[in-house]
């Protein structure tokens, strides 16, 4: 018998989801941090803020709740103007916001937090939140997008923080338990350590299945349908949405999945073809292991995929 939907929600909400109180507590650290570097910021002429928008899985509400398995993370975006796209490089620009981090607090520690030069991250020791602040050279001309350095290559893509976070939303609208198949996914993915499948895959990979599928009834089948398309597809095929329009250019990476703010980024472009491979076996290696737990209805299986703390309700 599959889980039933008020089971997968038990154990998204009291197991995998981000509580409440925590993430209020996250957004006051992160909020303090952008208020008081801001202001820094704006006292002196290196460098003009415009806007800073909090991203990423944090913004998405598709973030885990921390455990050794699952960090906590939260990318803030700082949106720069004045700045020339072809003459900048991610190193100068967080040598920038790194500069304006040790002029704010010269000793590097305030509520024990930790600046690192590479990334400008901010780690907060209380809570063991990390803060990456993303410098993005703003594009006058379209609201909210911009230019952001890859922290791999260097190489420059376009990107709009609020897009990203509306195309999850408007993806919650189709099915309401959209976040909680993205939180059950990297729940997943994290358990068996598959770092080439990133968290910005899994939601477009997910959206994509829900676009070819439309809404289940069940949450548990349409997870066995995110691993059951990879397995199937085994990540051949170009993923697109209809937000990229009907013009977009071709890619010779092993796996394509075009960011849907952005044509010309593949936001898979850094799997190889042996770790394809590798997301493709494990996945569907899960989707056996899910159709089998299903059917025989057997915790101690589903725990094989989501760990030793999957439950469905409370302890008796």
């Amino acid at each position: 018998m599959s889980l039933s939907n008020t089971e997968i929600r038990y154990y998204d909400s009291n197991v995998l989801r981000l509580p409440a109180d925590k993430r209020k507590e996250y957004h006051l650290q992160v909020d303090r941090l952008v208020s008081a570097l801001t202001k820094r910021v704006h006292e002196q002429s290196d460098i003009k803020i415009t806007k800073v928008v909090k991203a990423g899985s944090f913004a998405k509400y598709t973030i885990l709740r921390k455990t050794n398995e699952d960090p906590v993370d939260v990318d803030v975006v700082f949106y720069i103007s004045g700045r020339n796209v072809d003459q900048e490089s991610l190193a100068s620009l967080t040598q920038l916001i790194y500069d304006a981090l040790i002029k704010l607090y010269p000793n590097k520690s305030v509520e024990d937090f930790e600046i690192q030069r590479k990334a400008a991250t901010v780690t907060f020791a209380g809570t063991g939140l990390s803060v990456d602040i993303v410098p993005v050279i703003e594009d006058p001309s379209r609201a909210g997008y911009g230019w952001q350095f890859d922290i791999h290559d260097g190489a420059k893509v376009q990107t709009c923080a609020p897009c990203q976070i509306k195309f999850v939303s408007d993806r919650k609208v189709i099915d309401p338990d959209f976040r909680t198949l993205v939180r059950l996914a990297k729940k997943w993915r994290n358990r068996i350590e598959l770092k080439p499948l990133k968290s910005f895959a899994i939601e477009l990979i997910l959206a994509h299945v829900l676009e070819k599928n439309g809404k289940k009834s069940s949450i548990e089948e349409s997870f066995r349908d995110f691993l059951l398309y990879i397995a199937q597809s085994e990540l051949k095929e170009v993923i697109t949405f209809p937000e990229n329009g009907r013009v977009f250019p071709s890619f010779t990476d092993p796996v394509v999945i075009l960011d849907p703010v952005c044509n010309s980024n593949n936001v898979a472009s850094r799997i190889t073809e042996a770790e394809r491979k590798e997301i493709v076996a494990c996945a569907l290696k899960a989707w056996e292991t899910a159709n089998f737990a299903s059917v025989e209805d057997d915790i101690e299986l589903w725990k094989e995929l989501f760990g030793p703390r999957f439950k469905v309700e409370e302890a008796a």
